[in-house]
């Protein structure tokens, strides 16, 4: 079972290991009190004080072609849309519930709006799904870690019946990979405690899945979550340990792999700010040099980074995301190469920056300045040529005099006219692609 289910999975995520960069998009009636996607559970507010908000869901001002241009500029290859976040309310047209943006004000079917925008551009499209549902009468209330009511006696009741909430919440899956065309990512979320794998039945949904888009990149959280990867590190993964790992706010500190070393698919969840949902008083936002940054060094790693923008109730992206996607999507037009189709490299990470690598194309990413050379280690003899890949300007192999005791090296200065200190061509991430020679 095990080689059956990474060959499978190899298969499934070619493209999505080409790709290396998404955008995540957490929209919801949380958008409304605007202080975040756990604003229910954290206040623990009752599910008739939540369910006004509905109430204001106009989304007045949602133009997802918008979101597709702005992902498209950025150098995003596929887009994550939250269909249903653990409140329950659904961005799309469902049978199962009246909770949703069809009954709203804006009366309109969001991800179906949201699916055929970013495919016009050439973006594959992922749904997110939450696997809980703090609505549903029949998911654990009282004694929950998450629930909102977990600590409310009257909320403490006998008759909540399981399975039919998971008739429930599989019969929306359902209805997402049956009615919205080819989908080419599904983000479950999440497990937590003892609720994880056949408590969800977990075999019977990705059987569904599976039967019906075949295709699909699965994440690894119906067994796993954020703190634990699940079966998919081992050599025996289950048919629902998922087609990547999902570590979330951080990035590994090497590329992941399973017990025998064998790298296996996985993609750093990161927000532009503090929080997924919108958070009107958050403006603690990452630059566009550190998104850079931290994209290369997924991709270094041997993985994806996917990073989220929270929209206003409005459906528009907060001004600073904007912004900064803006500036991450110059410096992906002018380097995208060395991420796109690129992996770990071979060669240990250097002082001075990383490296990325496809093929016999090497990708030296110099994010700090040094005093004389840039030392490519252990590569003496091994460099056919170089380019910063910026503006294809040649880049030249140094011989300099105070080198020679360290011949095992290779060297080169972006400047062949200057030996010493000098200022990057780029302040975020300076590439250099090197064009090693055949062995």
């Amino acid at each position: 079972m095990s080689n059956a289910v990474v060959k499978a999975r190899t298969e499934r995520t070619k493209w999505y290991c080409e790709a290396r960069f998404g955008m995540f998009i957490h929209w919801g009636l949380y958008a409304i009190p605007a202080r975040g996607e756990w604003v229910r559970s954290v206040e623990r507010m009752p599910k008739e004080e939540y369910e006004k908000y509905m109430n204001e869901f106009d989304a007045e001002n949602y133009n997802p072609k918008e979101w597709a241009r702005i992902a498209k500029e950025a150098g995003m290859k596929y887009a994550v849309l939250t269909a249903k976040h653990h409140d329950g309310f659904c961005l799309f047209d469902t049978k199962y519930t009246e909770f949703k943006s069809t009954n709203a004000p804006c009366k309109r079917d969001l991800v179906r709006e949201y699916v055929e925008a970013f495919r016009a551009e050439g973006i594959k499209v992922g749904l997110y799904f939450s696997i809980i549902d703090w609505c549903h009468e029949d998911f654990p209330h009282y004694g929950d870690r998450q629930h909102p009511m977990r600590d409310c006696e009257e909320y403490k009741s006998d008759h909540r019946n399981f399975d039919r909430y998971l008739e429930f919440m599989h019969g929306q899956v359902r209805e997402l990979i049956t009615n919205y065309g080819k989908l080419d990512l599904m983000w479950f979320d999440f497990s937590y405690d003892d609720m994880k794998c056949d408590k969800w039945k977990a075999s019977e949904l990705i059987q569904m899945v599976r039967e019906i888009q075949p295709h699909i990149i699965i994440d690894n959280r119906l067994e796993g979550s954020a703190e634990d990867a699940g079966s998919i590190r081992t050599l025996n993964p289950t048919p629902y340990s998922g087609d990547f790992a999902s570590p979330e706010q951080m990035i590994p500190p090497a590329c992941i792999c399973d017990e025998a070393g064998n790298p296996i698919p996985w993609e750093a969840c990161i927000t532009l700010n503090n929080n997924w949902g919108y958070s009107a008083h958050d403006k603690h936002y990452k630059s566009s040099k550190l998104i850079v940054r931290t994209l290369v060094e997924c991709v270094s790693k041997g993985g994806n980074l996917i990073v989220n923008v929270g929209p206003t109730i409005k459906g528009e992206f907060p001004g600073e995301a904007v912004t900064i996607l803006k500036e991450v999507g110059k410096w992906m037009k002018e380097n995208g190469k060395s991420i796109y189709g690129c992996t770990f490299s071979d060669y240990v990470k250097p002082e001075w920056g990383r490296f990325t690598q496809n093929g016999n194309k090497l990708y030296a990413h110099v994010t700090e300045e040094q005093v004389g050379a840039i030392c490519l280690p252990k590569m003496a003899g091994k460099v056919k040529s170089m380019r910063l890949i910026k503006d294809g300007s040649e880049v030249k192999e140094t011989f300099f005099w105070n080198l020679k005791e360290y011949s095992e090296n290779a060297y080169f200065f972006f400047d062949c006219h200057a030996f010493d200190n000098y200022p990057l061509p780029d302040e975020k991430d300076s590439v250099v692609e090197i064009i090693l020679k055949e062995e």
